[in-house]
């Protein structure tokens, strides 16, 4: 279903808003572990995914919704789908990692500026939507005001933790945060491959929802190894077990569900509005979200109560650019 400028316009606008306020919940926690909030992180993530798909879903022009557009796509868009949900979860667990271990000003420019510029070059290559040129300019724009928060959070910081692991950590959470959105614009560009495309029906693609519902199961199941594994081995703090995940009180777990949740109506917002105007677009507007993480950051949490001039400017300068990103990405489409 094609969606009017407003609404796809109003639903990227969204998708910004969710991806950079669902954190809020982790800090409302108040010192739980990461590791233990993930579970019902994930499990709000795939709990809100299916809902929507099962409710909100529409027909494709094959006349499939959620849940018949899985069995008239082919085993391609789903895996590819899936694949997403398993790359996305990983590189979500490595960031917040990676901001443990060598802090915002680090992590910011580095792994959300890794997956700003080869996410969105990646998935223009698989979508071919918007203008290339007003999406490389709007992208470069919101690089620089990546970098501009990172230098107001360095301004505020007693010490840069600087390490080559931090670092490595960094890049590596950045080029698979990069890999999920081609993977998840092609499940819904293309219904499959090799034999199946010989079949006498066509295979349709799978639609917003329903990949995002794939999406969402396969980070639910991949959670099961990858969080085990940082709950065992983390890479900073002494480990954690069920028993202490059993222990949270319900409020906390209320909050991590609150937070997959949010994140999802976010996601559901940028896919849909992708599959409109360009999924390369939507991304790179959604990404686009440090500058709401920001906006709480300063107003809620007091991040920069009594900044110095050189935060103050930084922050100043960020929102120049971001607002002039959004603006020219919002012409690409």
């Amino acid at each position: 279903m094609a969606l009017s400028a407003g609404v796809a316009w109003t639903l990227m606008i969204l998708s910004m808003i969710c991806w950079g306020s669902w954190a809020n919940t982790f800090k409302l926690t108040r010192g739980v572990r990461f590791e233990l909030f993930y579970w019902d992180y994930a499990l709000g993530m795939a709990a809100s995914a299916l809902l929507f798909a099962a409710v909100l879903d529409t027909p494709t022009a094959s006349g499939a919704s959620f849940p018949d557009s899985l069995f008239v796509s082919g085993t391609a868009a789903v895996a590819e789908a899936a694949a997403a949900g398993v790359v996305f979860n990983l590189a979500n667990l490595l960031l917040v990692a990676a901001i443990a271990v060598a802090g915002l000003a680090v992590a910011f420019p580095v792994a959300i500026g890794t997956a700003l510029i080869i996410g969105t070059a990646l998935t223009y290559f698989v979508d071919h939507k918007g203008a290339p040129v007003l999406i490389a300019l709007g992208v470069g724009l919101a690089a620089v005001a990546i970098i501009c928060c990172a230098t107001a959070y360095r301004a505020q910081a007693r010490e840069l933790k600087v390490t080559r692991r931090g670092v490595i950590i960094c890049v590596v959470s950045g080029l698979l945060m990069a890999s999920w959105a081609p993977l998840a614009a092609s499940s819904m560009r293309t219904g499959g491959g090799g034999a199946e495309s010989a079949a006498l029906t066509p295979l349709a693609p799978l639609t917003p929802l329903t990949s995002l519902a794939v999406f969402a199961a396969a980070a639910l199941l991949s959670t099961v190894p990858f969080n085990l594994y940082f709950m065992r081995r983390p890479l900073l703090g002494v480990p954690v077990s069920i028993r202490d995940y059993g222990s949270g009180g319900f409020r906390w777990h209320l909050y991590g569900w609150l937070g997959g949740a949010i994140w999802t109506v976010g996601t559901a917002s940028n896919l849909v509005a992708g599959n409109s105007v360009g999924f390369a677009v939507s991304y790179a507007i959604g990404q686009s979200a440090p500058l709401v993480a920001s906006l709480w950051g300063i107003f809620v949490w007091k991040e920069f109560a009594g900044a110095s001039p050189a935060a103050t400017r930084a922050l100043a300068a960020m929102f120049v650019f971001y607002l002039a990103a959004i603006g020219i990405l919002s012409r690409a489409a």
